[in-house]
């Protein structure tokens, strides 16, 4: 084994590992649910203020928007906690899926995309001007990609159930 291994060995068997993955029927699922929960929030609530800037609902104000900010940063909380205890009880299937990795970057990304979207589009005066001026082009293009990231985060989340090599430290994911 490892040196790596043994440190996901070890996590795999500590207490709050065996109990998110053991045999109560209302850890993992619960953990689960606040996960996807938190994802719904983030991703729909980012795609509300995208689509906003993309020209869905012209009659909100754009600054009214940043009130959904508060509900953004709960979300996200929630999600750095339960996704945590989701990896405490799989780390090896986690840390050796190529897809982990594309989540965490395209929620990295994400989050960056809201907060500069906030930044420059939300909390400009002059976004009430034309949409056709370089600021809206701009916003439009952080509108689309930070749609497409959510989009990703969550394809890789769904995705990272279903292709994982090892479910853990030695025991395969046909096992």
């Amino acid at each position: 084994m490892t040196p790596t291994e043994q440190v996901f060995d070890w996590i795999e068997h500590t207490e709050l590992s065996q109990w998110i993955v053991g045999p109560s029927m209302l850890a993992f699922p619960t953990i689960l649910t606040v996960h996807v929960l938190g994802t719904g929030f983030l991703a729909g609530t980012s795609a509300v203020i995208a689509l906003r800037i993309l020209g869905i609902a012209r009659q909100v104000p754009l600054g009214l928007l940043e009130l959904f900010y508060p509900i953004l940063w709960i979300a996200l909380a929630a999600n750095v906690v339960s996704g945590t205890l989701l990896l405490i009880g799989y780390p090896y299937k986690a840390f050796t899926n190529p897809l982990f990795y594309a989540k965490l970057l395209l929620i990295a990304l994400a989050i960056y995309l809201v907060v500069k979207i906030r930044n420059e589009v939300l909390r400009n005066p002059g976004n009430k001007q034309p949409a056709d001026t370089a600021m809206w082009r701009r916003a439009k293009i952080l509108a689309g990609l930070s749609l497409a990231c959510w989009m990703g985060v969550i394809a890789a989340g769904r995705f990272l159930a279903y292709t994982h090599t090892w479910l853990r430290v030695g025991l395969p994911a046909d096992f």
